[in-house]
């Protein structure tokens, strides 16, 4: 069982950035996919961004251009660079792993976009 926490969070201006590290209790190596959710208030939580074990991100239409996702396998960390923030980005943000039948979750780190 592989334990996420993650980290950053944090009040931010629009137009703003900041960054959100996710660590993990084992290798990452292996997890067929890992990412980050999002859920703001009242509404659903979707996936904003996610890695293959190949090393290949993918991003949702609202953040792409504006996000990236990476990792540090040595470190067992997963990153999400998140620029020209605005305020619809307000969330709590979850790490998240998937491997062929298994899902690991963080606990959620709060970013909130706002003058």
């Amino acid at each position: 069982q592989v334990q996420l926490v993650e980290s950053g969070g944090g009040l931010v201006q629009p137009g703003g950035s900041l960054r959100l590290s996710c660590a993990a209790s084992g290798s990452i190596v292996s997890i067929n996919r890992m990412g980050w959710y999002r859920q703001a208030p009242g509404k659903e939580r979707e996936l904003v961004a996610h890695i293959t074990s190949g090393g290949k991100p993918n991003y949702a239409e609202s953040v792409k251009g504006r996000f990236t996702i990476d990792r540090d396998i040595a470190k067992n960390t997963v990153y999400l660079q998140m620029s020209s923030l605005e305020p619809e980005d307000t969330a709590v943000y979850y790490c998240w792993g998937w491997d062929f039948g298994m899902e690991y979750w963080g606990q959620g780190t709060l970013v909130t976009v706002s003058s």
